[in-house]
């Protein structure tokens, strides 16, 4: 076993939370560790739209190749960010127990007219707004094509605006900008104590497949590094986010395609929700299926399949020749 086993990190605040979860774990299983820094492009570049930069693991490959260059021994990421396919070489070591998966908007204004706008009253969220009613100024901004769809497919006279950097800088900007609110992920703002009062869970917003999630890759030929971070795996968690990620690979999800996934165990039975919209909101696919925990290893996989059939195919066939 190696004497100290070296974390490498983005250097945005929840990063470093994150790492050093991964740090004081280790050490409670008796394993040193030490923070390694590292930038990514996600974190240089915050001002172009992350479906424009066009790449997938814009904020893990810095992290990919210092580990492939032996600088750091593991690297930990917000599962959510990672390539469905890891770099030839890397392995996953561990998943650690999911934090909330939920998204949530942080709003600006009176809580009243903001709550009227939006539906929201006593703690549930109207399936029968009247949507034709909605306010063509109301403006919500987020840099994921996920969240903007959605929202947009809920609330199709709202406004969508692009919001970029890391967790604290993108609560300035909301302050900055005249917008009526931002939407943000649950456990990003809980982890470092950061949600405002402000706030509501989007609980009619489907997540981003394995949000809430944090995933430990280190070179799969470092027998050390993996045994380390073993003990750390969340079996449940794995199952889950690998079903959700099979869902997003064989659609063939990226920054630019509005794909959504949860799937959630249940007296023993994976029960799993998924989507995939427009990127303005207007058409959606969605789906649900349910399988014994011993029998899911391919829903994520099945339930994908079905999407294309029922027109899935056609949306990405679409987003495709957009951006050609």
């Amino acid at each position: 076993m190696k004497k100290n086993i070296r974390i490498g990190t983005r250097d945005s605040q929840l990063a470093v939370w994150q790492a050093t979860l991964v740090q004081e774990e280790l050490k409670q299983n008796g394993i040193a560790a030490e923070l390694v820094y590292i930038k990514s492009d996600g974190d240089i570049d915050l001002v172009t739209p992350l479906y424009e930069m066009g790449v997938q693991g814009v904020f893990t490959k810095a992290l990919d190749a210092a580990l492939l260059s032996d600088r750091i021994d593991i690297a930990v990421h917000s599962m959510k960010d990672v390539p469905t396919q890891l770099a030839k070489g890397l392995a996953q070591a561990a998943v650690l127990p999911r934090a909330s998966y939920k998204d949530l908007l942080v709003f600006k204004g009176d809580e009243k007219n903001i709550f009227s706008e939006l539906g929201f009253s006593n703690g549930e969220w109207s399936a029968s707004h009247p949507f034709s009613k909605q306010s063509s100024s109301f403006t919500v901004a987020s840099s994921s094509v996920r969240r903007r769809a959605q929202w947009l497919n809920r609330y199709p006279h709202h406004n969508t605006d692009n919001l970029r950097g890391n967790v604290n800088t993108r609560l300035q900007k909301l302050q900055n900008n005249n917008w009526n609110g931002a939407i943000f992920a649950a456990a990003g703002l809980e982890r470092i104590g950061l949600r405002p009062a402000n706030s509501i869970e989007l609980d009619w917003m489907l997540p981003a497949p394995t949000q809430g999630a944090i995933m430990i890759a280190c070179r799969e030929n470092d027998k050390d590094s993996m045994d380390a971070c073993a003990p750390l795996n969340d079996i449940a968690t794995a199952l889950c986010t690998a079903i959700e990620k099979d869902f997003l690979r064989v659609l063939m999800g990226g920054c630019t395609t509005p794909i959504s996934a949860l799937a959630q165990l249940k007296n023993n039975t994976v029960v799993f929700n998924g989507n995939i919209l427009s990127p303005d909101g207007q058409e959606k696919i969605e789906i649900s299926l349910e399988a014994p925990v011993d029998g899911s290893g391919a829903l994520g996989t099945r339930a994908a399949q079905q999407v294309l059939e029922k027109g899935g195919r056609n949306i990405i066939t679409s987003i495709r020749n957009a951006g050609s």
